[in-house]
Order: C-alpha cells, then structure tokens, then sequence
C-alpha cells in the first residue's frame, strides 16, 4: 500500500470513531472504480482511477500564484472578467493568461445545436430546475461527506451564503440562452472555479482543522468532482424522471450536453463524464450513492442553506417547509441526518398530492377540485426558483489565499 493509501486508512479510521461517537452515520465507501471509459463522452481513457486524479496543471499554476503573493493583483483583475468572449486583462500574470487562454475553448464536441434545445428545455422546466437545484442538488451536497468538510474548512466556509449564492450561480448561468455563447457567461463562472479548485487542492492540506476530519491528503479529486456532478444533472434528470415529467428525447440529451459540457470546462477529464444517462446512471450509483453521509460540517451547511428563504417575501418559504421539501425529495434518512424535523401538515401534503399537482401543471390531468393546494406548490416553485436561479446581488469567484479562519 503507498503512503497515500496508509495515510487514508489511518484517516478514514479516525474519522469514523469519531462519527461514532458524535452518533452520526458513518460512511459508506465508493467501491473500487470500474466504470469503463467506453461509456464517456471521449469512448476512451487511461483507466486511472479517479480517486488518485485531480487537475495537474491548474494545481501547479495556481500553487504557484498563491506562493508568488500575486492572489491580490489576480482578484482584483478578474473581476472586470464578466463575459465568455470579454478578453482577459493584459495585466495578468502570462502563465495564468496562457492557461486560461486553454481552458476557455469548448472542446471540439461541443455541439450548438444541443446547446440550443438545451435552453429550450430550461425554459420550459425552469421552475422544475429552480427547486432541484436547491434542495435535491444543493442540499444532497451537505451530505457528500468530502465535499461538506472541504466547503467548510475552506476560506468560503466562513460565510456560507456567499459561498451557496456562487455555487447557485452555475445552475443560474447553465441555464441562459446564451450559456456558452460570448456574451454568456458559463465559461466565466467554470474556468474561475476550476482556478478556486486548485487553490483549495494548495490550501486544504495546510489546515489543521481540515486535517483532523478529512479521509484524503489532496481534496477535490476527479472521482470528487464527479460526485458532485451527479448531484447536479444526474440527480435532477432522476427526479424529473420520478415525477413523470414528459420530456422528448431530444431535449433530454440536450440538458446532458450542456451539463457535459460544464463539467469539461470544470477541468473534469472527458474520459470520466458520462456519454449517456444510462452511463451517468451507472457510474452515480458507484461513486455517488454509496458515500452519502452525515458530517457536523455538513449539518451546519444545511441549516444555513434552508435559512436562505428568509430573504424571499411572502413567507411562502419558510424554513419549515424547505426541510419539508427536501425530506420529500431526498427522504427520510438524509432528512433525520441533516436533523430536519418532521413537518404534521407539509410532509403527507407533498406525498399525497405532488404528483397530482405535476401531473396538472403538464396537462396530463384536468384542473383538481382544491386548486387552492396547487396554487400553493406553484407559488413554491416560482419562489424557489427566484432563489436558487436569479443573482440576488453582484456574485464574484475569486481565489482565495488562505483557509477559513480559526
């Protein structure tokens, strides 16, 4: 076994004694990977896992910047970087001009047309995506075990709405008209993730308080990527899927173009992005399904993630109801995990009458005799999506220098 097995052996033994003994769920592990890169959207690959991968070249350049002091100047430059085909500023550091200059052309599979079905197919569902986004992808994300300690021991961590509101702006900007288009902004929000990413991989091991919990040397792998990932495309495609949502092919393959598309630009290798939804299917139920657990980071980032409805008027979102829904969409025991009590009234009404109320909204049924429960989940919708798809405020993805303050 190679030192990074040893060290995670030891790691992951610590951890679970010590979810233990905090009473939470104790995670499963992924099974060893097998997922075939036949079944990517690039039909081959190396074979690496991906546990044991993450972004060599970005990692290097970023560590770099960091080490240089030039976070600063870099920051404050890339914020007048708005638009997928705004120039990047001259002042910039050649290295990182150079690589961003790489990392911002779609690959040569990008397909326009897919692309523009695919907004075709946000506007017809957007308040569909507005709630998943939120509480089937966002809150899942608090119970990606990983992903919740590196989000809360990282410099975002510290103002977890302002981190929230930036991952919520690649659901946003995925979403537009002109997503991938120059005067979109897509490329923008992914390429300055993809630099945040790699000054996480540079900061995290530095942090003694991300040292003591974490499984893992190196966070952000590109098996973590992909997990979160699912928790996006997968995960919404699945519970459209459940809901009986009519959706034509066509426009199904779109949305999975567009999130294909997002994930390369994210720096995840194509030899690990899913070429179909029966591969995202197969490869979600390995890396995804089996690791879902509970964290104290991760419970603090759900209560602070259902206390956003306080800033939409109208109290349609009130925090009870939003740990209703998500105990409705991710069920019982990710919602006792996370610590949401039971709703009396919420829970059976979503059981009981969601199914009908979609059923309506997509003319497969005629207008129920109580419209006034329908009226209420359409209103959820529309509120839902204003928080989770619309730029509440001015949104900027920076690099950050150093971890979350002790």
């Amino acid at each position: 076994m190679d030192e990074h097995g040893r060290r995670g052996v030891l790691k992951a033994g610590g951890a679970l004694g010590a979810l233990g003994a905090l009473g939470l769920a104790a995670p499963a592990q992924a099974a060893p990977w097998t997922w075939s890169a036949a079944g990517s959207v690039a039909g081959t690959g190396t074979g690496a896992d991906p546990r044991w991968v993450w972004d060599p070249e970005a990692d290097t350049l970023v560590a770099s910047v960091i080490l240089r002091g030039d976070v600063p100047k870099v920051n404050a430059l890339l914020r007048t970087w708005k638009k997928n085909g705004q120039p990047l500023p001259d002042e910039l550091p050649s290295d990182l001009r150079d690589f961003m200059e790489r990392a911002r052309r779609l690959p040569s599979w990008a397909d326009q047309r897919k692309l523009a079905t695919a907004y075709e197919f946000n506007e017809k569902r957007g308040l569909y995506l507005g709630v998943l986004y939120g509480f089937a992808s966002g809150m899942m994300s608090t119970v990606i075990p990983k992903e919740a300690r590196a989000v809360y021991c990282s410099k975002g961590g510290a103002d977890m709405k302002d981190r929230i509101s930036k991952t919520a702006k690649l659901g946003y900007d995925i979403g537009t008209r002109n997503a991938y288009a120059p005067d979109g902004e897509m490329i923008v929000t992914c390429v300055k993730t993809r630099l945040v990413h790699a000054a996480v991989r540079h900061l995290l091991p530095q942090s003694p308080q991300w040292d003591t919990v974490a499984d893992e040397q190196i966070p952000i792998s590109q098996a973590d990527m992909m997990v979160t990932w699912h928790s996006l495309p997968t995960t919404v495609m699945q519970k459209l899927t459940a809901w009986k949502v009519p959706i034509p092919a066509h426009e199904s393959e779109a949305f999975l173009h567009s999130w294909q598309l997002g994930g390369h630009m994210l720096g995840i290798a194509d030899e690990y992005l899913p070429a179909s939804w029966a591969e995202a299917d197969a490869q979600a139920a390995q890396v995804l399904t089996p690791i879902l657990a509970a964290t104290p980071e991760g419970i603090e980032l759900a209560d602070i993630l259902l206390g956003l409805g306080s800033s939409v008027d109208g109290g349609v979102l009130s925090k009870p109801i939003l740990g209703a829904f998500t105990r409705f969409l991710l069920g019982d025991r990710i919602a006792n995990w996370l610590k949401i009590p039971r709703e009396p009234i919420w829970d059976p009404l979503l059981r009981t009458a969601w199914g009908p109320f979609v059923a309506v909204r997509e003319g497969l049924l005629p207008f129920p005799t109580a419209p006034q429960v329908y009226w209420l989940f359409d209103e959820f919708l529309r509120k839902a999506a204003l928080l989770f798809l619309s730029e509440l405020r001015p949104i900027s993805i920076e690099i950050p220098d150093a971890n979350r303050p002790s």
